[in-house]
C-alpha cells in the first residue's frame, strides 16, 4: 500500500514538473536567441573593418540587412523596419548604434503568449 502511495506521489510530481520544464524550455529558447542577437548587434555596430580601413562605411540599409540575416539564424523573424540605425561622429570616429524591437510568440499546448524584446548594440 505504502509503495503505491509513493508511486502516486512521484507520478503527480512528474505531472506538475514536466509542463513547468516545457515552459522554461520555450521561454529560455527565446531569451537565448535574444542574447545571441544582442551580441551580434554589438559585433555589427563595431564595424572593425571600417575603423582600420579594410571595409568601406556601410549604409543604413546594409546594416539593417545584416541584422535581419543574423536574426534569421536564431529563428527571429524581423523586417528591416524593425531595425533602428543611429550614427554619431564622423569618419573613423563614427559610432553606430543598432537597436531592434520585436516580439516572440511562445506556444504552449493550450496557451500562448508574447515576449517583447529590445536588444541594442550600446547604451540608450
Amino acid at each position: 500500500m505504502r509503495e503505491s502511495l509513493e508511486k502516486g506521489k512521484l507520478f503527480a510530481a512528474l505531472i506538475l514538473f514536466l509542463p513547468l520544464l516545457y515552459l522554461c524550455w520555450q521561454v529560455g529558447a527565446c531569451e537565448m536567441a535574444n542574447i545571441e542577437l544582442n551580441d551580434d548587434l554589438r559585433d555589427i555596430a563595431a564595424q572593425v573593418g571600417t575603423k582600420i580601413g579594410l571595409d568601406p562605411i556601410r549604409e543604413d540599409a546594409q546594416l539593417r540587412a545584416m541584422v535581419v540575416r543574423r536574426a534569421e539564424d536564431y529563428d527571429i523573424p524581423l523586417q528591416p523596419e524593425q531595425v533602428s540605425v543611429e550614427r554619431s561622429g564622423a569618419g573613423d570616429q563614427e559610432v553606430v548604434r543598432l537597436s531592434v524591437d520585436y516580439r516572440a510568440r511562445v506556444h504552449l499546448l493550450a496557451y500562448s503568449f508574447t515576449l517583447h524584446f529590445t536588444p541594442a548594440s550600446g547604451p540608450r
